[in-house]
């Protein structure tokens, strides 16, 4: 067993940790001047989009056939379209449970007489064997289970989303992520589920609970993340041992 986790505890290091020794002992190095264009968070995307709707100018009339709203409305109505999603999520929950079960069993059985034939059991179980007591049982069983659950959660966040899909029904099923960056520490954020039209605000806004089936993540990754977690090491072995 241990002849076998020591190769893989090599190719583990090898793979994720050779990556970050390049950057031990040097300063992060300028990125070059570029088309801002061409940079990868900037490059052109492709997004869900509504179909497009032939524009027809009527003589003598300030509207347009296709166009937006003669009083605009800036709330999302089409795959595309963006809103915002209002994340406050303050959860606290406490259980308690308390399990205690006992039992405990006696079974007895003798066969005094059976038909003249108990006199043969002697010939076939041992010398010493009683005819009227020939089974004598007993079992004693205790569990005792205690658990305890204490929680405190508190996210709050905007997230600006993506309507991806309108439904046949006519609601929204949207998308979004942000990330931001700070020195070796990258936060990562994003929403998803499903809304109805008429819950998004007149600021264009909405807020979590509102949202069917979200799926809410907010954690990030880099030097921090890092050092909070095991290493791969310990991960692996976690994992394939079963002790």
């Amino acid at each position: 067993m241990r002849t076998a986790l020591v190769p893989l505890l090599m190719l583990t290091v090898a793979t994720g940790g050779c990556a970050r020794l390049a950057d031990i002992g040097s300063a992060p190095s300028l990125s070059e001047i570029t088309n801002p264009g061409l940079q990868p968070e900037a490059r052109v995307i492709s997004l869900p989009m509504p179909q497009a709707v032939p524009t027809e100018q009527i003589p003598s009339s300030l509207w347009r056939t296709g166009s937006r709203n003669f009083f605009r409305d800036p709330r999302a109505k089409a795959v595309g379209d963006l809103l915002t999603v209002i994340i406050d999520i303050s959860d606290q929950a406490q259980m308690r449970n308390s399990t205690q079960r006992g039992r405990s069993n006696t079974e007895k059985a003798g066969l005094p007489n059976f038909f003249g034939l108990e006199s043969r059991l002697p010939a076939v179980l041992p010398d010493a064997v009683d005819p009227a007591n020939l089974v004598d049982a007993e079992s004693t069983s205790n569990s005792t289970g205690n658990g305890t659950i204490q929680r405190n959660e508190r996210i709050a966040m905007r997230v600006a989303a993506v309507v991806t899909q309108v439904l046949p029904n006519g609601n929204f099923v949207i998308a979004g992520r942000q990330e931001v960056r700070v020195n070796y520490e990258l936060r990562e954020m994003r929403i998803a589920g499903v809304l109805r039209p008429e819950d998004i605000s007149n600021a264009n806004t909405i807020d979590y609970d509102k949202v069917a089936e979200a799926r809410v993540t907010y954690g990030g990754r880099g030097q921090i993340t890092d050092v909070q977690q095991p290493r791969y090491g310990q991960q692996v072995l976690d994992v394939v041992l079963p002790f």
